[in-house]
């Protein structure tokens, strides 16, 4: 039983696509607050910060992608729930569409801090770290749908949902003989 249970946890961490870089902190993981303190003490340490997408800027060679920043978790997402720390900008030497980089995407990346940029908010002028990503790390929108269910599990249509059955659907709190008065299309 325990060479089932070795197999099957080693199996689904081989399905885990979160790649290593952002999954696992650096050796010596520099925050936010330190780095912005005193950027030229920590200029080309390795850095794994993450946040949500404010603007994306394409250039000729690279583009820069402004990000607010929060804590990230144990597993390198960003902490949207927490109070934001400040912004930070990085920069990529391929493109990033902006239609896919929107506004509010959850975003973590892993480079090396190589300074700062000035950049103007509002009307107020300040001076952004810039870290060069190695990774870049997109997290996925889930979406809550609740359409399937009445038990609050709206994630897939057959998952604790009423499957399709006699041609309408199977609702478990009525007799099966009783059909809704409206079908789902």
């Amino acid at each position: 039983m325990r060479q089932y249970l070795l197999l099957i946890c080693l199996l689904l961490n081989a399905c885990s696509n979160l790649p290593s870089t952002i999954k696992n902190p650096p050796l010596f993981d520099i925050s936010y607050t330190q780095a912005i303190q005193n950027i030229a003490n920590y200029k080309n340490a390795p850095v794994r910060w993450g946040g949500t997408i404010v603007d994306v800027e394409n250039e000729q060679n690279f583009s820069l992608v402004q990000v607010l920043y929060y804590p990230l978790g144990r597993d390198g997402k960003p902490q949207t729930d927490q109070p934001n720390e400040g912004r930070f900008v990085f920069k990529s030497p391929e493109f990033l569409d902006p239609a896919v980089y929107t506004r509010n995407t959850e975003i973590t990346v892993a480079g090396t801090l190589i300074g700062d940029l000035e950049r103007t908010i509002g009307k107020k002028v300040m001076r952004l770290p810039l870290i060069s990503a190695t990774t870049i790390y997109r997290w996925r929108v889930y979406v809550y749908d609740n359409r399937y269910d009445g038990f609050g599990y709206g994630y897939a249509p057959y998952y604790g949902g009423y499957p399709y059955y006699w041609g309408s659907y199977y609702w478990p709190s009525a007799s099966p003989f009783i059909r809704p008065a409206f079908r789902r299309r």
